[in-house]
């Protein structure tokens, strides 16, 4: 897809992959709107903010509107970035924890995916970018509660390419591994270290899957670092 002048909107667009990939596509000549709790720092004339919380189907309808009455131009791609994770075992989890990662995780995506489609799939063009993670392939320890969403992400995305190829949109998941956001800062035993992806990584590979040709999809895509606990020293002779 060529990005020159396309309306791109991004949620959860204020840090980490959501801003480094907000940065990256007004790069490119995207118009980028950002559907976030928080206005990102970002500066440009092609950059528009809404403020949106995704867990509340009112909040996304809200953020929509806006964007359509400002920009007067149909969406073309959509990245379902916001996310949250709470660590703890299923037995001592609130429901609380539990609802507010299914409803930022998943209802998010249902909140935001069911607006965009139909214009997407009059243009016979569109792009869903769905952002789950390794934890949506395989269960953690702890992370049960997140895992059940990421892997709900996985489930939606690909019932979902099935549904809109044939009018000419993508749905593509990206499964990044661990990556240097504020996403560790509340877990007990993990902190980020510079052998982790960074958020450019992520974006650089969004970017990728959007510059595709036509005829060329991109549905599952998994990233890690290389060396997550760095390189191994080498052995003395």
């Amino acid at each position: 897809m060529e990005l020159e002048g396309k309306v791109v909107v991004i949620t959860g667009a204020s840090s980490g992959i959501g801003l480094a990939t907000a940065r990256l596509l007004l790069e490119h000549g995207a118009t980028v709107v950002s559907w976030s709790r928080t206005r990102p720092k970002i500066s440009h004339p092609d950059f528009y903010f809404f403020e949106c919380d995704v867990r509340h189907d009112h909040s996304v309808w809200a953020a929509y509107e806006q964007t359509e009455e400002r920009l007067r131009q149909n969406i073309s791609v959509l990245i379902n970035n916001a996310g949250i994770g709470i660590q703890g075992a299923l037995d001592s989890m609130s429901p609380k924890d539990w609802l507010t990662m299914m409803d930022t995780n998943v209802n998010g995506i249902f909140y935001c995916t069911r607006l965009v489609l139909p214009g997407m799939k009059r243009m016979r063009e569109g792009h869903i970018i769905n952002i789950s993670s390794i934890a949506g392939l395989m269960g953690s320890e702890n992370l049960t509660g997140y895992c059940a969403s990421k892997f709900a992400v996985r489930g939606l995305s690909e019932a979902l390419y099935k549904e809109v190829r044939n009018y000419g949109v993508k749905v593509t998941c990206i499964y990044p591994g661990s990556t240097d956001t504020h996403f560790f800062d509340n877990f007990e035993g993990a902190t980020s270290t510079e052998y982790m992806m960074k958020p450019e990584d992520i974006a650089s590979t969004i970017l990728h899957s959007l510059q595709a040709p036509l005829n060329y999809h991109q549905v599952n895509i998994e990233v890690r670092p290389l060396m997550p606990k760095g390189p191994i020293p080498a052995k003395k002779a």
